[in-house]
C-alpha cells in the first residue's frame, strides 16, 4: 500500500527539538488530525513515544497507530461540535486495549477486534504500549442499521476463530502492506472489505450457519483475496482455490452464482487497473506493454485486443485521448465504455 502518510511530525520519532510534553501533544494533534476530536491522557508524558501512519481506502480511512499506555475519550461535548456519523473498527495488533461504549466493553488482545460509533461517547485504555489497526469509514457504507450496529459495540470479536479470524488475518496484512509499501488498493477493494466487515459483525449480532449467508461470506473473501494478488502473474483459478481451500469447481459455482466467471472477473479488474494507470499523467514514461506486464498481461498483442473489446480503444488510443488538451494528434477524446 504505497503512498502512506506518516501523520505525526518526524520529532515524535526521535524526540529531537520536542520536550516531553510537546511529544506527547504532536502526537494527539496527529491522532485528532486522522479521526474525530477526541481527548487523550497520560501518566508517561516523561517517557512517551508513538507514531500514527495513515492511508485513505475508497472510502475507507486506514491507520496504524502506536503509543505508550493512555487513554482515548470520545466525549458528549465533541459529538456535539462535530458528528460525522462515522463507524471505527480497532484490531489489536500488540499490547492490551479496553473499548467501552454503550455500557459495554471490550478486552481486546493482539488479534482481536471491536467496532465502535463515533456518534456517541466511548473510551479506549492502554496499559501498556500498543500498536493497533483503526479503520474509520461511514456508517452508511455497512449493509446494515444503525440500530444493529449499536447492539455490537465495543463487544470483543475474536481473531482466533470463524469469520472474526478470517477478518483479523485480512485485516493484519493490510496492515503489513500499510508499513512496508505493497500494490495499492482501489475502490474494489475498499467495497469488498466493507463486504466482509458486514458479513461479520451480522454474524456476531446474529449467529448463523445459513450456507447461503456462508457463500456470501466467502465470495467477499475470495475477491478480496484476488484484488491482494492482482498483479501476480501466476494467479489462476486452481492457485485462488487452493489458497482459500476449496475446489475449483465450487469456485466457479462461487462465482456463477453472481453471473460471473473467476477468470472475467479477474481480468475486468486488471483492465481497470490497466485503464486507470495509462489515464495518469505521471505515469505516462511507463511503456503500454510495461502497464500491461504489471497487472498480469503477459502478452501484449492479446493485452491490445482485450483492452480495445472492453473500452472501444487500443490502450495506446486511450492514453492519447485522455491527455486534459483533449486532442492530440487529430484524435479526439470520447467517453469511455460503461464497465
Amino acid at each position: 500500500m504505497a503512498g502512506g502518510n506518516v501523520l505525526a511530525l518526524p520529532d515524535i520519532h526521535d524526540g529531537a527539538g520536542l520536550t516531553c510534553s510537546e511529544k506527547f501533544d504532536a502526537w494527539r494533534d496527529a491522532v485528532n488530525t486522522a479521526f474525530v476530536p477526541l481527548e487523550a491522557s497520560t501518566v508517561h508524558t516523561a517517557a512517551f513515544d508513538g507514531h500514527l501512519i495513515s492511508q485513505n481506502l475508497g472510502d475507507i480511512q486506514l491507520c496504524e497507530v502506536a503509543g505508550s499506555p493512555l487513554q482515548v475519550s470520545r466525549t458528549t461535548r465533541m459529538i456535539a461540535q462535530s458528528d460525522p456519523n462515522m463507524i471505527k473498527l480497532g484490531l489489536q495488533l500488540r499490547g492490551y486495549c479496553l473499548v467501552a461504549q454503550d455500557g459495554r466493553e471490550a478486552a481486546l488482545t493482539p488479534g482481536d477486534f471491536a467496532v465502535y460509533d463515533t456518534s456517541r461517547p466511548y473510551d479506549l485504555y492502554f496499559d501498556d504500549s500498543f500498536r493497533m489497526l483503526v479503520l474509520m469509514f461511514p456508517a452508511s457504507s455497512l449493509d446494515l442499521s444503525r440500530d444493529a450496529l449499536q447492539k455490537v459495540t465495543a463487544a470483543r470479536i475474536s481473531g482466533r476463530k470463524g469469520l472474526g479470524a478470517m477478518t483479523s488475518a485480512l485485516l493484519t496484512s493490510m496492515d503489513q502492506e500499510l508499513n512496508t509499501g505493497g500494490a495499492p488498493y482501489n475502490f474494489a477493494a475498499s467495497e469488498a472489505l466493507l463486504g466482509l466487515i458486514s458479513a461479520t459483525i451480522a454474524h456476531t449480532i446474529e449467529p448463523t450457519t445459513s450456507p447461503t449467508a456462508n457463500r456470501e461470506v466467502l465470495f467477499e473473501h475470495v475477491k478480496q483475496f484476488i484484488l491482494n494478488h492482482l498483479t501476480d502473474p501466476s494467479l489462476t483459478v486452481e492457485s485462488i482455490a487452493e489458497d482459500n481451500n476449496v475446489s475449483v469447481r465450487f469456485l466457479q459455482r462461487l462465482f456463477a452464482d453472481h453471473d460471473e466467471t473467476v477468470s472475467g472477473w479477474i481480468r475486468h479488474q486488471r483492465l481497470h487497473q490497466c485503464r486507470r494507470e495509462l489515464a495518469n499523467p505521471l505515469l505516462r514514461g511507463r511503456t503500454v506493454s510495461a502497464v500491461a506486464a504489471h497487472w498480469g498481461f503477459g502478452d501484449a498483442a492479446n493485452f491490445t485486443r482485450t483492452f480495445k473489446s472492453a473500452f472501444g480503444y487500443t490502450p495506446t488510443e486511450f492514453r492519447y485521448s485522455y491527455q486534459p488538451a483533449g486532442q492530440v494528434n487529430g484524435l479526439t477524446a470520447r467517453p469511455l465504455a460503461t464497465e
